[in-house]
């Protein structure tokens, strides 16, 4: 059976191949994701080709260290509904603009998923949810920040959907396995054809 690794350190993708099922070790891939997004965003680039280009680079760089594993790389992208792109925040004041940026406003959130064999991109996903985030109070954002900073901190938009953050959201179209950060059910539809997991 050939080997999983998943390119990330993601609690939350990790989670999810775990209550799946899906036997895999994970180790981080250790790209500048900083420069790399710069360098797109420069050049005009939108979230769903961002998350796929990062996706990409980190299966690429963990697979070219085990080139006869299959090595799954993920990466997520929050755009707002004036277009701008999202980032993770770095401070709890970041994270409380950034929701009220999105209060009262449908957003869209990319996930991408791809897997390198030998160096080579040799599957891809890549799918996009849009979640309506309710207006709320300065209580509210004030009392959710008191129980998930710095939790959130790692998260792009600044929420968990499957926690508290569940609360900010009055509509949500789109898979939830992609809101989490990766698109599960076609990943397992390929790794039943690469017989990683049983048919």
């Amino acid at each position: 059976m050939t080997e999983l690794i998943l390119a990330s350190q993601s609690a939350s993708r990790r989670a999810m191949l775990e209550a799946a099922g899906v036997p895999f070790t994970a180790e981080a891939a250790r790209v500048d994701e900083d420069s790399i997004k710069q360098s797109m965003l420069s050049e005009g680039t939108d979230g769903r080709r961002l998350a796929d280009a990062l996706a990409e680079m980190k299966a690429i760089k963990v697979s070219q260290r085990h080139p006869t594993a299959l090595v799954l790389g993920c990466d997520s992208t929050v755009t707002a509904a004036d277009g701008d792109l999202i980032d993770k925040a770095e401070t709890r004041e970041e994270a409380a603009n950034q929701l009220r940026t999105l209060a009262g406003t449908t957003h869209r959130l990319t996930s991408a998923a791809v897997v390198a064999q030998s160096g080579v991109p040799v599957w891809r996903h890549v799918d996009t949810a849009k979640l309506t985030m309710r207006a709320f109070s300065d209580e509210f954002l004030e009392a959710y920040l008191d129980a998930e900073w710095p939790a959130i901190g790692g998260c792009v938009g600044g929420y968990r959907i499957e926690g508290r953050g569940a609360q900010l959201f009055s509509r949500i179209d789109g898979d939830h396995f992609t809101i989490l950060g990766l698109p599960l059910l076609p990943l397992l539809d390929w790794l039943r054809v690469r017989q990683v997991v049983a048919t």
